[in-house]
């Protein structure tokens, strides 16, 4: 794009850069909010999987079990109903968090039932609950995520493009102001001497 080398340009110009400067430190501090945020999230997957690594461990001592006639009562205990989730905005993204996993009432007899069933429908709601934990928590991530790419993209646009445009803008009028002016301050001096010299030879 050709800029105008005027005064009006060039005031424009250094108003453009003033404001570009003036919001690039808000801009870097989203990001590393952001980054910040995305590093806790990578972390809280982390230990959702440790957690869910052990819950596994407790409830494959049951895996046995699992052939027993009295099974049958137990996979209808552990059918989810809904995954409550509520939003927090989190710099600006609005990220997802658990509340709770709702699963289909047990339906079977305590005094009919195995000792061991109940324990059985703990563990693998606990494990299903975990499981739905780090999927949320990678929902979170990759929506912080995505808002991070966003901003280090302006950040970036700002800091290489933007704000080195305008100031070579602001530079490159000025030189031609400053140019203009002393040709103005030349042409003055040589038609003064021409009036000097007329003024002599009269």
């Amino acid at each position: 794009m050709q800029i105008k080398l005027t005064k009006t340009e060039l005031r424009i110009q250094q108003i453009r850069l003033q404001q570009l400067q003036k919001y690039l430190p808000t801009l870097q501090l989203k990001k590393m909010l952001l980054q910040l945020e995305v590093n806790q999230a990578a972390q809280e997957i982390e230990q959702f999987e440790l957690e869910f690594q052990a819950a596994h461990k407790k409830v494959s001592a049951y895996a046995l079990l699992f052939s027993d006639r009295n099974a049958f009562e137990l996979f209808p205990a552990v059918k989810i109903v809904e995954v409550q989730k509520k939003f927090e905005n989190i710099a600006g993204v609005d990220v997802p968090l658990l509340e709770k996993v709702v699963f289909q009432e047990a339906s079977y007899m305590l005094f009919d039932s195995p000792v061991w069933l109940d324990s059985a429908i703990n563990g693998l709601r606990e494990l299903i609950t975990l499981r739905e934990k780090i999927r949320v928590a990678e929902e979170k991530k990759a929506a912080l995520e995505k808002e991070l790419r966003e901003v280090s993209i302006r950040v970036n646009l700002f800091e290489k493009v933007l704000i080195p445009r305008a100031q070579g803008s602001i530079r490159k009028i000025k030189i031609f102001l400053g140019d203009q002016q002393l040709a103005a301050v030349c042409q003055a001096k040589v038609a003064k001497q021409k009036i000097l010299e007329r003024e002599a030879l009269l």
